[in-house]
């Protein structure tokens, strides 16, 4: 199907036939936005995705499987721009987290209203994060339980840090902002700055990547 240009092309993937036509009719009202086909879940419905090659793909998975999410690794692989987003029967942590590491860009309970699921679209396919207030809480919990960036991000016993500032070259490494390790660390966004600040000027590093990259690269390591 030929995607009208300027618009934001989607394909519906749905097991019920009147969602997906719901959903169709909502989106093309919509001056911004196409629908350019839609399926149920089936073995030939990757290469049917492919074959649109939608912007956004609005996904409501089967609710009498908890397995589903797989399709969207071999989906990102062929289409590698794509941008999908989950539609949710309820705030179930253990389907959106399990689909947060399959690679969605957006995820929306059903109750949403028809302007909330545009607004869904739109804001993923500007590279924007959709994530429902009820499940922030246990994205940040996932977050900080993830592995580090730096595997060996662990500091020197000579380089005078605190315990603090240990944790913060930790969390630096592993890619978070000042405002990220202050809501962590349940400190203002300034404590952040004047922590990392004083460990800069410790380290003699001129900046916090430099920081974490010459804790990475020491052997002589202190526990975490």
């Amino acid at each position: 199907m030929t995607t009208i240009v300027g618009k934001i092309s989607v394909f519906l993937l749905a097991e019920n036939r009147l969602l997906r036509e719901a959903l169709a009719k909502i989106l093309n009202k919509k001056t911004d936005i196409t629908v350019v086909g839609s399926a149920p879940l089936s073995s030939g419905v990757v290469l049917k995705i492919t074959a649109s090659s939608p912007q956004v793909l609005l996904f409501d998975p089967p609710h009498n499987t908890r397995g589903e999410c797989s399709i969207i690794p071999p989906l990102r692989k062929a289409l590698p721009t794509l941008k999908v987003v989950m539609i949710g029967m309820d705030p179930d942590k253990e389907l959106f987290l399990r689909a947060v590491r399959d690679g969605i860009a957006g995820y929306v309970l059903k109750d949403a209203t028809a302007p909330e699921v545009a607004d869904a679209v739109r804001s993923v396919a500007e590279n924007q994060a959709v994530c429902p207030a009820a499940l922030c809480q246990a994205l940040f919990e996932y977050v900080a339980r993830q592995s580090p960036a730096y595997p060996n991000l662990l500091v020197k016993h000579h380089m005078g840090l605190t315990r603090r500032e240990q944790q913060l070259v930790e969390m630096i490494g592993r890619g978070l902002t000042n405002k990220e390790i202050a809501v962590t660390l349940g400190l203002s966004e300034q404590t952040i700055k004047n922590h990392i600040h004083r460990m800069l000027r410790k380290l003699g590093a001129s900046d916090r990547l430099a920081a974490a990259e010459m804790c990475r690269t020491d052997n002589s390591l202190l526990p975490a």
